[in-house]
């Protein structure tokens, strides 16, 4: 009987990391908002983590005053500093933001950083509807996020709205509507021949709202020249791809993971590029990433064998915003070897863990940052992603 109890003892611990601290960030009602929602985290090149979000001043809702909050941790996400309205737009909504620290560019060799962002004046569903736009913008900073630049609109370059109306330069053949970046971390890549190139995963509606959601397309944009111009990439061909997040393979291949918000399979989309996310060679579902219709993140933390190890998190429940779990490849994404359990509701009701960005802490290990409670909190815990069980 003890052998057995000690087994089972030994088992949850290595699926499980309840024992993990969780660090508060972002909690409803404090520092003038009563929600905060869609979590985003970078480190800097001297270790400092910028935590992102969107304060909503009014309540959880995803349109109406809403902004881009910034905290900042210099110990590693053991505490965190005071609360940063990076972007505010008056009563409107800035949301969607993908932070990246550009590393490659030999005018700024500490790094500067792009925050890549949205704005809409109108709900979604209207959007969708062709009564209102959503437009795409970054900042900079080069300190570290003390300060940034003023506001850069891209619109025109990465996004295709029929909206001559809004504005000349937003009159394309094709009928763009609803857009948003990732949410979480944009990425950079660091080897090949793409090295340097900055890639942001975005989704678009395309026409008039069609049922199941399948005017959403999943897509990117990327920049091999610092910010100075922007490109779009193609359209992955999974209608109601949309929320998406990517990953640097070897051999300079990129990785897009993205949401299927048709729900008819519980399972992330899975996308590949050997041309830096311009065309896309390959698109399946990854039946082993079950989803409940989520956000997920994924990054590259390393190699082994030649092969990227990639970690990924999401909420591993076809039913429900729960079940927050890490999961590690030491291939590229092909098999994910290691699973561990970060967080789940404890009666098993309503969304209690949901959207989630990662980021690396250290040689094993993996920052969270993730909402929590049924959207009460952000908090942040990191993770020996080396322990995690099988």
């Amino acid at each position: 009987m003890k052998k057995i109890i000690l087994s089972v003892c030994i088992f949850l611990i290595s699926q499980s990391i309840f024992s993990q601290t969780k660090i508060p960030v972002f909690v409803s009602g404090h520092d003038g908002y009563k929600s905060y929602r869609i979590p985003a985290i970078i480190n800097l090149p001297n270790g400092n983590l910028l935590a992102f979000a969107e304060g909503r001043v009014h309540g959880p809702a995803d349109f109406g005053d809403v902004d881009i909050v910034l905290k900042k941790s210099t110990d590693g996400g053991k505490s965190w500093g005071n609360l940063q309205v990076v972007v505010d737009v008056d009563s409107l909504q800035a949301g969607n933001c993908a932070p990246v620290v550009d590393t490659q560019d030999p005018a700024y060799p500490k790094g500067r950083i792009f925050l890549f962002y949205n704005t809409g004046n109108k709900p979604e569903y209207e959007i969708r509807q062709k009564k209102g736009i959503r437009e795409v913008w970054f900042k900079t900073s080069t300190d570290g996020g003390n300060t940034w630049s003023q506001p850069v609109n891209i619109t025109a370059q990465v996004h295709r709205p029929d909206q001559p109306d809004v504005d000349p330069a937003y009159n394309f053949p094709e009928d763009w509507r609803s857009y948003a970046n990732t949410p979480g971390h944009a990425m950079q890549f660091e080897n090949g021949k793409f090295k340097g190139r900055i890639f942001v995963a975005a989704n678009h509606s395309n026409g008039n709202p069609q049922t199941n959601f399948t005017d959403y397309d999943a897509h990117g944009f990327y920049t091999d020249d610092h910010g100075k111009t922007f490109h779009l990439g193609a359209t992955i061909n999974v209608p109601g791809s949309n929320e998406s997040t990517a990953a640097e393979l070897s051999g300079g291949r990129l990785m897009m993971n993205s949401r299927n918000q048709k729900g008819d399979i519980r399972a992330r989309i899975i996308s590949i590029s050997d041309n830096g996310g311009a065309t896309w060679d390959t698109t399946y579902f990854d039946k082993t990433l079950i989803d409940p219709v989520n956000e997920g993140s994924l990054l590259t933390i390393g190699k082994n064998k030649g092969k990227n190890i990639l970690a990924f998190s999401n909420d591993a429940n076809t039913k429900r915003r729960d079940d927050l779990t890490l999961r590690i490849s030491y291939n590229d994404g092909a098999t994910w070897f290691k699973s561990c359990l970060i967080d789940k509701s404890p009666d098993n009701k309503g969304d209690f863990t949901a959207y989630s960005d990662l980021v690396k802490t250290g040689k094993d290990k993996i920052g969270i940052l993730y909402e929590r409670n049924n959207y009460k909190e952000i908090v942040f815990s990191v993770v020996n992603w080396k322990k995690c069980g099988k």
